[in-house]
C-alpha cells in the first residue's frame, strides 16, 4: 500500500486527500478484514482528519507536520476509533468529536475514557478557509454523522452512504428504516452534483445515487 495519501482534486483553495488503511471490523461476534477512507481535508498549514482508521503511524506520517485542528469521527465502529487516540496524541490534535449517540460504541474500545467533544447536528468545523458541516444521518448507528464541504461541493458520507447504496444495518445499534429517512431527508436533498467520499470504497455522487432509493428499499439494504 502506498505510504502517501493522494489527492482528491477541489474546485476551492482546499485539498482533499484521501489515505487507504487496512484493518478489520468487528461487532456483534464477528470480524471482519476491510479497508477504510482516511480524508484529510485542508492546506500546507492546517487539516482536519476524518476517521484516521487502524493505522496512526500512516495517518501521521501523511499528515506530514501540519497542524490538526480537529479529529472528526462519522461513527463509533471500531475500524473508524480504534486509531483515533493514538493518532491524536502523534500530531498533537486539541479534540476528537464524536456524536453523543454513538458512545456506548466508543467505549467498547476506550473503556473509562471519553471522546474529547460531542459533535452535533449543524456544528460547523473551520478549516483552510472553508467549512464543514455536521449532519446527523441515523441508521447505521445512532450517531453515524455526515460532513459537508458546501464550498467544495463534497460530502464525507461515512458509512451512511456508498457508492450503490445504504450502509449496512444488519448488526446491533442499526435500522434500515431509519438510514433510507436520514439519506432521504439529509443527503438527497443536496445538489446532484455533490460527491460522495465514503468511508470504504469508491466515491460517488448525489445524482448517481438519487435515482436507486426505491431499489434500495425494495430490496431491503
Amino acid at each position: 500500500m502506498d505510504e502517501m495519501a493522494t489527492g482528491v482534486s477541489a474546485p476551492g483553495g482546499i485539498r482533499i486527500e484521501n489515505l487507504i488503511t487496512v484493518g478489520t471490523f468487528s461487532l456483534d461476534g464477528g470480524t471482519w478484514d476491510l479497508e477504510n477512507n482516511v480524508w484529510i481535508v485542508g492546506d500546507d498549514r492546517e487539516v482536519i482528519v476524518i476517521d484516521p482508521a487502524h493505522d496512526a503511524e500512516r495517518v501521521a506520517a501523511a499528515v506530514a507536520g501540519r497542524a490538526v485542528t480537529a479529529v472528526l469521527l462519522t461513527h463509533g465502529h471500531n475500524d473508524h476509533i480504534g486509531a483515533a487516540r493514538d493518532f491524536a496524541s502523534l500530531v498533537g490534535a486539541p479534540r476528537i468529536w464524536l456524536n453523543p449517540a454513538d458512545r456506548m460504541l466508543w467505549d467498547v474500545i476506550f473503556p473509562g475514557d471519553a471522546p474529547d467533544a460531542e459533535v452535533h447536528d449543524g456544528d460547523v468545523f473551520e478549516v483552510a478557509g472553508g467549512s464543514l458541516r455536521a449532519l446527523h444521518t441515523p441508521g447505521h448507528s445512532p450517531g453515524s454523522t455526515c460532513y459537508y464541504l458546501e464550498s467544495e461541493l463534497t460530502l464525507f458520507s461515512g458509512d451512511t452512504l456508498f457508492n450503490g447504496g445504504p450502509g449496512a444495518t444488519g448488526r446491533s445499534f442499526s435500522d434500515f428504516p431509519t438510514i433510507i429517512t436520514s439519506i432521504t431527508d439529509r443527503l438527497l436533498s443536496l445538489p446532484s452534483d455533490v460527491r460522495v467520499l465514503t468511508g470504504h470504497g469508491e466515491s460517488t455522487t448525489i445524482g448517481a445515487e438519487a435515482p436507486h432509493r426505491a431499489e434500495w428499499i425494495a430490496r431491503g439494504y
